[in-house]
This record gives C-alpha cells, structure tokens and sequence, in this order.
C-alpha cells in the first residue's frame, strides 16, 4: 500500500459474481469515503472483458469476409489456452502505460485489476504467474467466492440480448459457462 491505499487491487471470482457491480459502486461513491472505509482513493480499471470481445468482435468479422478467424472457432472457444495468459500479459501491458504516464502513479492513484478464471484453462494457478513480479508485490487479492449455481443464476438474469458487449450486462450460454467455469481451482490455490 501507498500512503492510505492499495496500490493494486485484484478483484476476482467466478464470472456474474459481482465484480463489475463493485467497481461500479466505487465509482459513484464518494473519494475521500471510499478511501476511508475500503483504502482506494483515485483509481484505474483494468478489466479482460473488452479485450476479450474486441477479439470475439473480430474473429466474427473475418468470418464474415471468409478469412479464418485468429482468436476462438465459431463457438466462441479459443482456438489455443495460451490466449487466457495473453489476457494477463495484456493487462500487465496496460499496467505498465498507467505507470509509463506518471513516475509517483500510485503516490495518487489504485488500479483495479478485474477477472475471472475457471479451472478448465489453468485457474488461478496458471494466471497469475503471468503478472509481473513487481504487480504481484505491489497487489493485494479480493476473491468474491460465489458458489457456481450463484454465478450460473446471476449470469442468466444480467443477460441483456441488446448489449451482448456491455460490463454489466453480457452472460455467457450456459453449456459455455459449466465448460469454463463450473471448476475453480480457488481452494488449491491459496492453501
């Protein structure tokens, strides 16, 4: 921690479990409360969702010129599991422009870094080796631990078929969520 607050914050869990909804929250909350009661002041989101649909976007639209897609097949699978570790490394990236921009970043400001993992593709375990050393110095853990049915039962009531895109309201089917997500290697990881 700088100061009175996290440097970085991983906020993780099971997808549907709450993580955008407290980023959210924080966001409309009040600084010098915020920074009070939960030590995050000023902050920055890193979150692999966008990235994730900017290369489902993609893949969708060089099927549609009939090139073969770069990230997933046609169910929306990637096409290779090292693209969960590109994720992390492209977070990192991210990461690093944040502190690129401004030498004493955190003498002001958290990053948030949000995400999810299931067992199915490494979990826990094989994420977050990917971070830098220096993130995982500087960071501190929030695991929402929200049992499957929960997050199963949540994706399918944020579901807004009008905004597949949006932080708050994309899901995933539920064939895709029980392959990805049903497992969490949670437990093993932190004993």
């Amino acid at each position: 921690m700088t100061n009175d607050t996290f440097d970085i914050l991983f906020l993780i869990a099971r997808p549907a479990a709450g993580k955008s909804e407290i980023i959210d929250y924080l966001k409309h909350s009040d600084e010098a409360e915020r920074r009070q009661r939960f030590h995050i002041g000023a902050f920055d989101e890193i979150d692999d969702f966008p990235m994730l649909w900017t290369w489902f976007e993609e893949d969708a639209l060089l099927a549609g010129m009939g090139k073969p897609r770069l990230h997933s097949d046609a169910d929306g699978y990637f096409l290779h599991d090292y693209f969960w570790h590109l994720l992390i490394e492209r977070m990192a990236l991210d990461y690093s422009k944040l502190l690129r921009e401004s030498a004493d970043y955190h003498a002001s400001r958290t990053t948030i870094v949000e995400f999810a993992r299931g067992a199915q593709h490494g979990g826990w375990q094989a994420a977050f080796p990917h971070f830098p050393a220096e993130m995982l110095r500087r960071g501190a853990i929030l695991y929402i631990n929200v049992s499957w049915e929960e997050s199963l039962r949540k994706n399918r009531r944020r579901f807004n078929p009008d905004r597949p895109d949006s932080i708050l309201e994309h899901a995933l089917p539920d064939e895709k969520m029980a392959r990805l997500y049903r497992d969490s290697d949670w437990d093993a990881f932190t004993a």
